[in-house]
């Protein structure tokens, strides 16, 4: 497997790698040195993807350098001269190619990564293998082991010509043409002495298999042949390390769980176990092979940064795409894995995959798939399914709110909290709700609010309690947005508590009746007051029918967009306007009655004002509307002044 790579040296350039790139290589040869290793997993799957490309080149182009050669990657170590190389049958570059990909680092990958180093260093959790693969830096990992990095390359293009590239990561690079008859990349590295176990077929080879079992090529790896004659004695070979299984067109019965796991892990880079598996097949109306994956966390990746996402497409085992975002809908973009189709057309672009009606198809069986699944979980691992839906149940919010087409799919997914909750992470699904409604509930009740233990002392909630209707809580703010949509299950609508026009049970003879209240002169008076000090900040003042223990409520007249639109509307836009709202008065509150008490001994107490707006802009706090502190404040420590005074 020997190939030529003279490089012509009197027509090497000198050049400086910029700044940030300079940093990168500071912290990467001097901070990071215990998990050296992944600088291998690294340039595999560099050349790895190389591979990829040229494959998919020879499916649309019959015009490529060595279209014979075996599409391979090899690795050699020579521990006598420290040195380590890596050599694959790829896509190649030229000279401008690497200048590109080896002397600037794209999306400011660099800054990110650096970035991303800063705050690891504070959580002395973060591991270095976390890190290095998601800021298109993998390649500078070489620099944790490396003393010079020598890249010689040469395109797939017949007419191109080689090119080297060598650094010793202190500032400079060189580049220049090379004499390499060879299609592909070789990555020759003189290795630190403090790095010589990466010269050693046996370390080489726990690496790959730890890392890169998967690889969809083979990994050849020069080692000591067996000797069973004295002059076999210290013949080496090269040696197939990898699997290179397709493990999602196998029979899932022949894969075992570790080799599941192993997939997963090398796919996504999660040293974590996902929470569900997904291997399915189908041969009509379309013919493919899935293995799905649902992650254990949303943010499985370090602090959250995956930019890109979608399955892996494959035609016959040939990667197509990398992140296609085509074969499941967009709120399902959390779920990670492969697909493979034969019934692609071979000779289509990358572009043009998207509009053939074969991956509609495979969406579609897909989602399905993805929705029974998730069923099953939920039914037969409670548990586990709680864990999945507090990290991606806002995903499943949003399809319903985004793809109304799907919802039936879905919709038995959703899980709240309810007036009947212990905590907030005691949950409640729409069938179970239906399931224990009152003979004569017609609705489906639900508050709307911003944090669970804030929405349990809603004023709202008195009347259901009292009469024991429960009512699910909608905290998170996808839920505006999906209730857009979600107007009704199992035939019964759902409304929101605060709705002026709820078709509540009648109250039952017998039961008990309120106690004292305000006479209706009294009331009356407290209410022209109320209107007085108001104004048109609210649309009218009434008694309220529902409040046993709280003074007052804020509801939506009949008229107005019901309050989910008006959630939607402010987190849309924060200058939207909140429509005025009828603010209804219980004539038994304690607090009430003394307001009045105090109205109708002095008309002009100075403090029934204040009161009067005080009571105003609790109701709007517990709507989730913050009023203005600036005057609030104020008011609050003169309402307290006045109490600390009285006897």
């Amino acid at each position: 497997m020997a190939e030529d790579t003279t490089t012509k040296a009197t027509d090497m350039d000198q050049k400086t790698f910029k700044a940030e790139i300079q940093q990168l290589l500071n912290i990467l040869i001097h901070s990071l040195y215990t998990e050296r290793e992944i600088f291998l997993r690294e340039l595999i799957s560099n050349a790895s993807d190389a591979l990829n490309r040229l494959q998919f080149e020879m499916l649309t182009k019959r015009d490529v350098l060595d279209p014979e050669a075996e599409l391979a990657i090899y690795i050699e170590g020579d521990e006598e001269n420290r040195r380590l190389i890596i050599r694959d049958t790829g896509i190649g570059m030229t000279a401008e190619e690497m200048e590109e990909n080896l002397g600037t680092i794209a999306h400011s990958g660099a800054q990110q990564f650096m970035q991303a180093m800063k705050e690891a260093g504070q959580e002395a959790k973060v591991s270095a293998a976390d890190i290095i693969g998601q800021f298109g830096v993998g390649f500078y990992s070489v620099f944790m082991v490396a003393e010079e990095v020598t890249v010689t390359s040469r395109s797939y293009r017949p007419d191109a010509e080689a090119a080297v590239w060598r650094s010793t990561g202190q500032g400079t690079y060189t580049i220049g043409p090379a004499d390499k008859a060879d299609r592909g990349t070789t990555i020759e590295i003189k290795l630190k002495e403090d790095a010589l176990e990466f010269a050693r077929p046996h370390r080489l080879r726990q690496v790959i298999k730890e890392h890169s079992d998967f690889v969809a090529y083979p990994i050849y790896l020069l080692e000591e042949k067996f000797a069973e004659k004295e002059e076999e004695k210290g013949k080496k070979e090269w040696t197939q390390v990898n699997q290179q299984t397709a493990i999602w067109r196998q029979n899932p019965k022949e894969v075992d769980e570790e080799k599941y796991k192993a997939f997963y892990h090398q796919l996504t880079l999660d040293f974590g176990d996902p929470l569900l598996r997904i291997h399915t097949s189908a041969d009509a109306p379309v013919q493919f092979y899935a293995l799905l994956f649902v992650p254990s966390k949303k943010d499985y990746r370090l602090f959250g940064l995956k930019e890109d996402y979608g399955l892996k497409l494959y035609n016959r085992k040939v990667l197509i795409q990398e992140h296609f975002k085509d074969l499941l809908p967009p709120y399902l973009r959390f779920i990670e894995g492969v697909v493979d189709s034969e019934d692609l057309p071979l000779n289509v672009s990358r572009e043009a995959v998207q509009s053939t009606p074969v991956l509609s198809k495979i969406k579609s069986a897909l989602t399905r798939r993805v929705a029974n699944e998730l069923k099953n979980l939920a039914e037969e691992k409670p548990d586990t399914y709680r864990t999945f839906w507090r990290e991606f149940g806002g995903f499943i919010k949003e399809g319903i709110a985004t793809d109304p087409d799907s919802k039936d799919k879905f919709v038995d997914l959703l899980r709240f909290p309810s007036s009947r909750s212990e905590n907030e992470d005691d949950l409640v699904s729409l069938a179970q709700y239906v399931g224990r409604m009152k003979a004569d509930q017609k609705e489906i009740y639900y508050i709307l609010g911003d944090d669970y233990d804030v929405t349990a002392r809603s004023p709202h909630l008195e009347y259901f309690r009292k009469h024991d209707l429960e009512v699910l809580f909608m905290t998170d703010p996808m839920d505006s947005f999906m209730l857009v949509t979600l107007t009704e299950y199992d035939g019964k609508p759902l409304k929101n508590v605060d709705d002026a026009g709820l078709d509540l049970p009648e109250e039952k003879a017998g039961e008990e009746k309120p106690a004292e209240a305000l006479s209706d002169d009294e009331f009356k008076a407290l209410v022209a007051r109320v209107k007085q000090v108001l104004g048109d900040r609210v649309e009218d003042v009434r008694d309220s029918k529902l409040l046993t223990d709280s003074p007052c409520r804020l509801v939506n007249p009949p008229d107005a967009v019901n309050t989910t639109l008006q959630r939607v509307q402010r987190l849309l836009d924060k200058e939207y306007q909140i429509p005025k709202k009828i603010l209804e008065i219980n004539r038994r509150s304690e607090l009430i009655r003394n307001i009045s008490a105090r109205l109708s001994a002095n008309a002009d107490d100075p403090l029934i004002d204040p009161l009067v707006e005080q009571l105003y802009e609790s109701a709007l706090l517990s709507e989730g509307i913050h009023p203005n502190p600036a005057e609030m404040l104020p008011r609050i420590q003169l309402l307290m002044e006045a109490a600390a005074r009285m006897k």
